[in-house]
């Protein structure tokens, strides 16, 4: 590996599978102190141990990113160890499905408190640390959904497209400091998180039909994508939604075979 990340201290939300322990793996490759954080200590144990057998370094930190003071304290503590904190992936995410006129106040809010709220504490958090120390990377990661309308999904499309334009504009405050703040926006990648829409080979092949590039993704696609924006390669690039997504978003008519 080429070690683009030596020496950085990076901090990864949801790390426990998906895309988010695909990122911390790829981090560690590439030479960064990687904490892992995630709701489940065991999970994140077993994330751990692959990195640490690579000869890469891995910490635990286990906090629920919708519970303010938990999420703020790791990445504070994770500082406070270390001098600095360098790198920020806001990769967890939490959504509730169903239609706008049966959906109640709470499931509504159960979209924003992780995907938004989360987001904001983490960021502000991390802004606070980087602009002490001359600067960082916070990378936060979308979805397709906010950026197009999807039924059934009106909460967590509405969550993420408000992380893609707060990340714009976090991008904008962070700029004069050196504090860069990018958008990695999926489509349809193969996680745990997905597996309800890929549960057999008939419903995995009508998702592929609608992707130009007729498969899902893998987590080290998008996390190969989130590695960039997070490294010294991406030090122009700030206020940037990237979709990693196959193709989907720039399709307006899907042609089946």
């Amino acid at each position: 590996m080429t070690q683009r990340l030596q020496g950085k201290i990076a901090f990864v939300t949801g790390a426990s599978s998906g895309i988010g322990e695909a990122t911390a793996i790829r981090f560690a490759q590439e030479g960064a102190l990687v904490v892992l954080c995630g709701r489940r200590e065991e999970a994140l144990a077993v994330v751990q141990e692959k990195i640490l057998s690579a000869g890469g370094q891995a910490e635990i930190a286990v906090a629920d990113v919708s519970h303010e003071a938990a999420y703020v304290g790791a990445i504070e503590s994770t500082a406070q160890r270390h001098g600095r904190l360098d790198i920020l992936v806001n990769n967890a995410m939490a959504f509730t499905w169903g239609a706008v006129d049966n959906m109640s106040t709470e499931d509504w809010h159960a979209n924003f408190k992780t995907t938004v709220d989360g987001t904001f504490w983490g960021t502000r958090t991390a802004m606070r640390l980087m602009k002490e120390k001359g600067g960082g990377s916070i990378v936060n990661i979308s979805s397709i959904c906010g950026q197009f309308g999807t039924a059934w999904m009106s909460g967590y499309s509405a969550a993420k497209a408000a992380v893609n334009n707060f990340s714009r504009a976090v991008a904008s405050e962070g700029a004069p400091y050196g504090v860069r703040c990018n958008v990695v926006i999926p489509g349809v990648v193969d996680t745990p998180a997905m597996a309800g829409m890929m549960s057999d080979d008939k419903a995995r092949g009508n998702t592929e039909k609608l992707i130009p590039m007729k498969r899902v993704g893998q987590p080290v696609e998008l996390a190969n994508a989130i590695l960039f924006l997070a490294s010294d390669e991406a030090s122009y690039v700030t206020g940037a939604c990237l979709n990693v997504d196959g193709g989907r978003s720039s399709d307006l008519y899907t042609v089946f075979e």
